[in-house]
């Protein structure tokens, strides 16, 4: 069954897929999933219609990343409250279809937003897996978009409020890292880990490759874009940081499962790394640069391997 979609991007929703895979035929799931932050239309996974969401702050002008507004401007609505609860049902619904497609002892490594991968996490427990870290992946840089106080008071013609609040800001620190929850499906009741590894080919981690990587056995990973890397989406993740999670948890051969792939990253990496991967992603645009993306990379292949892949 899993014929269909191995070495491919499917555009699709997940959820109308997963059940069709072969049960225990998964060794990791690794997705930078929707976070859940209205980032933007693909990232409004709840029923708020706030007419705030998906605007743009003074602060967010002229900046790379994050054009839209995540938050509402007024105060927290009832309605505005319930997006975080909302959110987590919805990584619920496919969690669970999730699960019985990875084998025992397997990893699930899934990038999120600080302020919702507890949701994440939350859901997942509650479709069986369990919490075995959190990682964190420390950028490069961040932008600081943060207002200052005293700018908006200005606007407002309060200049001695202004002259008061002079050294304060409307936001966040500047985000220098984004968290990735790793969690396992738990192995056999009445073996060791050791056990499952034999077993199943899961559940070890290959810290050998750190080294590689140029960075420590730690949870905190520093990795950063290449010059000549090409970016197709606004959340997507440097090609090396996704290679070096694909070596740590799995060995040549072995498939990895991205649901919502995006730029194609994952297959990209896994392809380089001899390993298989089954990709899905629901928004065309993106669906249509993965796949081109995956076709360049299957061009760049050495002689002997895999020159066409599989685009559904």
């Amino acid at each position: 069954m899993n014929g269909r979609y191995l070495d491919s991007i499917t555009l699709a929703d997940c959820r109308e897929h997963l059940p069709r895979l072969d049960d225990d035929s998964i060794e990791l799931l690794l997705s930078d999933i929707p976070y859940g932050i209205s980032m933007d239309d693909w990232d409004m996974l709840h029923s708020n219609k706030n007419s705030a969401l998906l605007g743009k702050s003074p602060a967010q002008q002229g900046k790379a990343a994050f054009k839209r507004r995540g938050k509402p401007i007024n105060g927290w609505s009832r309605l505005d409250r319930n997006i975080g609860s909302e959110y987590e049902d919805w990584c619920r619904s496919w969690a669970r279809l999730v699960f019985p497609k990875l084998k025992n002892g397997s990893s699930v490594l899934l990038f999120g937003a600080r302020r919702t991968i507890h949701r994440v996490v939350n859901a997942f427990e509650d479709s069986g897996f369990l919490l075995k870290d959190m990682l964190a992946w420390k950028k490069q840089s961040a932008f600081q978009r943060a207002q200052r106080v005293s700018v908006v008071l200005e606007r407002r013609g309060l200049d001695k409020a202004a002259e008061e609040w002079s050294g304060w800001r409307l936001g966040n620190l500047a985000p220098m890292f984004e968290p990735i929850a790793w969690l396992t499906k738990p192995y056999c009741i009445g073996g060791t880990i050791a056990d499952n590894v034999l077993e199943h080919g899961v559940g070890a981690m290959n810290t050998d490759v750190c080294s590689q990587y140029g960075v420590g056995a730690t949870n905190v990973l520093e990795f950063a874009f290449k010059g000549d890397e090409q970016r197709i989406h606004e959340a997507q993740k440097p090609v090396n940081l996704v290679s070096f999670l694909i070596e740590l948890t799995t060995r040549e051969g072995q498939t990895v499962l991205d649901p919502f792939i995006g730029s194609g990253t994952t297959a990209v990496a896994a392809k380089r790394l001899n390993r298989r991967f089954v990709g899905f992603e629901a928004v065309d645009a993106f669906h249509k640069s993965a796949c081109r993306r995956l076709r360049d990379e299957s061009s760049r292949a050495p002689s002997g391997g895999r020159s066409q892949m599989p685009l559904i």
